[in-house]
């Protein structure tokens, strides 16, 4: 997955208004529009968006002066949050989906609010040159006296995958993914101009 740098007007720009599975080793499926397509040496590559909203959940350690937000990314953690989180976003009238790759949301997000935005800092030395990530806050809930918060992206998330042999779309791994970026980027920026 990987945060958009090609997100204005891409909604016009889709290739195809039908979407299409990404499916992980669990079986867990993601459904997804194809924003763009392009062939590099006969191999054709996919940029796509997730049909629904991405999400993140936090939990919030630390003390009131100190507190820090981590991502939850342990699945059986995932596994044992998941209905109350659930539960909660319901209220909002969004449905939580355990879906590949991300967590998603189904339904309308609410009005982005400033004072519910959080800027996520990263800390990768790989990722030196990425903007923070803002997020948006859309519920907070309390699971055995742990704070967690669900937050959702305000870039789209992107993934970059292939169209293999058998007309399935394969999810490109980040060593892949860093061999043919140059080549994806600029072909992507050529077609976007």
């Amino acid at each position: 997955m990987y945060q958009s740098q090609f997100s204005e007007g891409n909604e016009n720009e889709r290739v195809n208004t039908s979407a299409i599975r990404l499916s992980d080793e669990q079986g867990r499926s993601l459904e997804c529009y194809v924003e763009h397509s392009l062939f590099v040496d006969e191999q054709e590559y996919v940029l796509l968006m997730p049909v629904d909203s991405p999400v993140e959940i936090f939990a919030w350690q630390g003390d009131d002066e100190e507190e820090e937000a981590v991502l939850v990314e342990d699945d059986d953690l995932i596994d044992e949050i998941f209905d109350t989180a659930q539960a909660v976003l319901s209220e909002q009238n969004l449905s939580l989906k355990n879906t590949a790759y991300a967590l998603t949301v189904a339904g309308e997000l609410p009005p982005v609010e400033e004072t519910e935005l959080f800027t996520l800092e990263i800390d990768d030395e790989d990722a030196s040159d990425l903007e923070p990530e803002k997020l948006q806050l859309l519920a907070t809930f309390f699971h055995q006296e742990q704070e967690y918060a669900v937050y959702t992206p305000l870039d789209p998330l992107l993934f970059f995958a292939r169209v293999g042999a058998n007309g399935n779309y394969e999810l490109l791994s980040p060593e892949e993914f860093r061999q043919v970026q140059p080549i994806l980027e600029e072909r992507l920026f050529d077609q976007v101009e």
